[in-house]
């Protein structure tokens, strides 16, 4: 059978390379360089192609693509949430993603994204109090401690500096396994009974529960000035976390609004309730946290741009290394016109 060119493969980083890029590299330095390219995609929001996630809803949960292009490189992703998937010992999200050149529509990097999601997810969150927390916040407020819960709280300790973390999830089990894995971590780790207990001193408050319902994490008497949430567990129709009173109190801050308005928690708002688009903020075109006692809230849903920067930063890490496979994916004739040609020489 004839051989395949280079130009018929394509880079793949599977689940076991991805975690051995996150271990050559170190996952707070992941998260902290990681953050910085969201940012400076952020920078250059403009430039994006923008769609809302195109989405296939189901009684039990959600699968998505996620695209977007920057002009230069396009980039997509596979990603699903079925929160009862843990009940079966099954992943709540799994994920793939794709790089792709616009001059020539070959891909260039294919990649596992459910470790990847949660670690650009936190790299966000963490990109996203560096400029909306207050200033000198040491604890962080983790309700909600299932995959995510680690990858938050390392964020957050790696690019904006917390110390402390408190720990609560409705199931006692999940905080002890956050707690166990958190342990040796550089954080001071505090597990609580109730969310009221988790939120003591707290200033930033990190909401990640999965449930596919309109719930309410926080009630209005129990969030107090000046704290940033950081609200990442509603990210589809139906699925909220906070009460509508917070969302009055708050400066609401979001990636997309075209999604955000659909999937946030500002589903529960009118239509035109005034939204602040993130990368205004970055850019220095809006106001972030502008008082000591304003509630500033990032209303995080997902959005592929993000995604984007995450495939372009694990493209740009894996030069020099083995730490992937190369794919025989792309059909790649000597002729680009006789594509038939080339089965039948593959025939013997």
């Amino acid at each position: 059978m004839p051989q395949a060119s280079d130009r018929a493969y394509v880079p793949f980083v599977s689940v076991e390379n991805m975690m051995r890029l996150i271990h050559t590299i170190g996952l707070e330095r992941m998260l902290v360089e990681l953050a910085d390219y969201i940012e400076e995609d952020f920078r250059r929001w403009p430039l994006f192609d923008k769609t809302p996630r195109v989405a296939a809803h189901s009684p039990v949960g959600v699968i998505e693509l996620m695209p977007t292009s920057d002009g230069e490189q396009y980039a997509f992703k596979y990603v699903n949430g079925h929160p009862t998937n843990t009940k079966a010992g099954l992943q709540t999200v799994t994920a793939f993603g794709l790089l792709a050149d616009v001059a020539t529509g070959y891909p260039t990097l294919l990649s596992e994204m459910t470790v990847l999601t949660a670690i650009r997810t936190a790299a966000t969150s963490a990109m996203v109090a560096k400029h909306l927390a207050p200033k000198g916040a040491r604890t962080m407020a983790m309700i909600g401690n299932g995959a995510q819960s680690e990858f938050q709280s390392l964020a957050m300790k790696a690019v904006v500096g917390i110390d402390t973390v408190r720990l609560y999830d409705i199931d006692r089990a999940a905080t002890q396994k956050a707690a166990r894995n958190l342990a040796g971590q550089g954080l001071h780790v505090v597990t609580c009974a109730t969310p009221e207990e988790a939120i003591e001193g707290a200033e930033i408050i990190t909401t990640c529960t999965a449930d596919k319902q309109f719930a309410t994490i926080l009630n209005d008497n129990m969030v107090g000035e000046g704290v940033h949430i950081n609200a990442i567990g509603g990210d589809c129709p139906g699925k909220t976390e906070l009460a509508p009173a917070i969302l009055h109190r708050s400066s609401i801050f979001v990636e997309y609004p075209a999604q955000t308005r659909v999937e946030g928690e500002i589903q529960q708002l009118d239509e035109d309730h005034p939204v602040t688009e993130l990368w205004q903020v970055i850019r220095g075109e809006a106001e972030g946290r502008v008082s000591a006692r304003q509630i500033t809230l990032f209303d995080s849903v997902g959005f592929a741009i993000e995604d984007f920067s995450a495939l372009r930063y694990v493209r740009d890490r894996l030069e020099g290394t083995q730490l992937f496979d190369r794919l025989d994916m792309l059909a790649d004739p000597d002729d680009p016109r006789d594509l038939f040609g080339m089965l039948e020489r593959a025939r013997g």
